[in-house]
């Protein structure tokens, strides 16, 4: 685990601290004037909390336009490590307890999945957690089971990288299942629960793939 500077945490405070501002300014601009009654004090928190976040997805989204986090090894020292570590600090603060939390419905976490980058087809959800959005592609009518993990990111040592995962359409990851960096899952592939599928697997259209680490046990019918 590489160690964030001062710097990185400065420029995510910095965009934090405008979220914040702007959250509270639009709050105050639309609702401030509003009879709430006695749950006036409750109704402007939770708009402003709303608000927060969404204005953190759109700094979020703008700075990753501006300084990109492409896929493969982070150098350390790097220009790239330094957009990781603001990256990071993003999901750690902010994104991650959503995901964790399990308190927000499955079809409000499609949006809230596709507003961070991933990219999820027609009808496809996830009740699992997909860590790094930016290097997830999901087809369309695909699950992803309750708790299951997609990671992207190998952590190793000082060793960092990304690497994106690709799975298709009318797939099933079944519930507590991991999915590790660098693994494709073609069309109609089933992962059983709790199988653990290793960095750079590729499994085949139609295949079933279970147990730990995860192995092909039959074609689906």
């Amino acid at each position: 685990m590489r160690k964030i500077v001062f710097s990185q945490i400065a420029v995510f405070v910095a965009l934090f601290m405008l979220a914040l501002a702007l959250a509270v300014g639009t709050t105050a601009s639309l609702l401030g004037t509003l009879p709430l009654g006695d749950f006036r004090g409750v109704a402007l928190t939770l708009a402003a909390i709303i608000l927060l976040y969404a204005y953190a997805l759109l700094l979020y989204r703008l700075f990753l336009r501006v300084f990109p986090l492409r896929e493969g090894e982070i150098p350390p020292r790097s220009g790239q490590e330094f957009v990781y570590h603001v990256y990071l600090l993003f999901y750690l603060l902010l994104f991650y307890p959503v995901m964790r939390g399990g308190f927000m419905p499955v079809p409000l976490m499609r949006p809230f999945y596709q507003a961070l980058g991933a990219k999820l087809g027609a009808n496809t959800y996830s009740s699992g957690i997909i860590l790094d959005p930016p290097f997830v592609s999901i087809g369309h009518d695909s699950i992803v089971g309750q708790y299951a993990l997609l990671v992207p990111h190998v952590i190793e040592g000082e060793k960092l990288a990304h690497a994106r995962i690709s799975v298709g359409s009318h797939v099933t990851i079944g519930a507590h299942a991991v999915i590790l960096s660098g693994v494709s899952i073609g069309d109609g592939a089933i992962v059983a629960t709790g199988a653990v599928v290793a960095k750079g697997t590729r499994i085949g259209a139609r295949e079933v793939w279970g147990g730990v680490p995860a192995r092909l046990l039959r074609k689906a019918g």
